[in-house]
């Protein structure tokens, strides 16, 4: 039975409206094997949840260029919880200070990806961190 590619959910939480490094991403986890799906910008916490489970998401990449990340990235948390989706790996990246990396990870961020972060950085962190929930041990 073949193994189905691990499915990646791109999201861009909040009134952020760039998405240029949103889209180069996902393109490039794309090109990689991967299937991802772009929500698009100014995407609500629900939503992004919500998107993640009607995919079987086995990860969520989150972008934000706003600062309102210690804001949203929670609530998406929560959201993702509410839905029974806490085993999802997540992952963010963009304008994010150093000093809310920690409690970023305290959330169950397990990497964040900053101003040049090449693709192939992130898709190589994907293939070594993410594999399909059904999958995990």
């Amino acid at each position: 039975m073949a193994r189905r590619p691990i499915k990646i959910i791109i999201a861009k939480p909040g009134l952020d409206g760039h998405d240029r490094g949103a889209k180069v991403v996902a393109r490039a986890l794309r090109d990689a094997g991967f299937e991802v799906v772009y929500t698009g910008i100014r995407q609500t916490p629900e939503a992004i949840a919500e998107t993640a489970l009607q995919e079987d998401a086995d990860a969520v990449g989150l972008s934000i260029l706003s600062g309102a990340h210690m804001e949203l990235f929670p609530r998406v948390v929560e959201e993702l919880k509410k839905r029974g989706l806490d085993d999802v790996v997540l992952f963010a990246g963009g304008i994010i200070p150093h000093e809310d990396i920690p409690a970023l990870q305290e959330m169950g961020f397990r990497a964040i990806f900053g101003p040049g972060t090449s693709t192939q950085e992130i898709v190589r962190w994907v293939q070594e961190n993410v594999q399909p929930r059904g999958a995990r041990v």
